[in-house]
């Protein structure tokens, strides 16, 4: 499987130039259109549709910070189906206090000092991860391992935050 960084021809990179990643998809999708090959045989067009399929599967994954995150993280196995993160047990202990006034809260007052505690969590992960991946292009490949495993750790609050941010939605709908 071609890596998509490779494929653009950029570095890896949590925060890519998003103009230049446009520009390369327009670039290589009027390259590999199928049109221009009908006339190659069968061969050819298969691997022109190959790429043109590849080019798009690239760039919706690289121009989406949350697929993006996903995909490095995934090339270096720190993510996978099935995966038992080992959270912290402060992260942990304040999701399950957060779930349990969730599953009693009985009025709309209640559930908005809920969500205003999960967006704040929220936005510090999100600041963690800006923190971790601003400079990541820069490290030396050991720093980079320990870099990917911090990282790793916050894409799982953020996928256990995301399953709070769900009920938040199903009780708000309640109210």
């Amino acid at each position: 499987m071609i890596n998509y960084f490779d494929f653009y021809a950029i570095p890896e990179s949590f925060n890519p130039d998003q103009a230049f990643l446009k520009k390369k998809f327009y670039e290589l999708s009027k390259q590999y259109h199928p049109d221009f090959y009908a006339n190659e045989d069968e061969t050819k067009q298969q691997e022109i549709l190959e790429l043109s399929t590849l080019n798009n599967k690239a760039y919706q994954t690289l121009s989406n910070p949350n697929k993006r995150l996903e995909y490095i993280l995934r090339l270096y196995d720190l993510v996978f189906e099935g995966a038992k993160p080992q959270l912290p047990a402060d992260f942990l202990m304040e999701m399950m206090d957060i779930n349990e006034r969730l599953m009693e809260v009985d009025n709309a007052v209640e559930l908005g000092h809920i969500t205003a505690e999960v967006l704040a969590v929220e936005s510090d992960i999100d600041e963690g991860l800006s923190v971790l991946t601003n400079d990541y292009e820069q490290l030396d490949d050991t720093a980079k391992a320990s870099r990917l495993n911090d990282i790793a750790n916050i894409y799982y609050r953020q996928k256990y935050l995301l399953r709070i941010k769900e009920s938040l939605n199903t009780f708000a709908s309640r109210f």
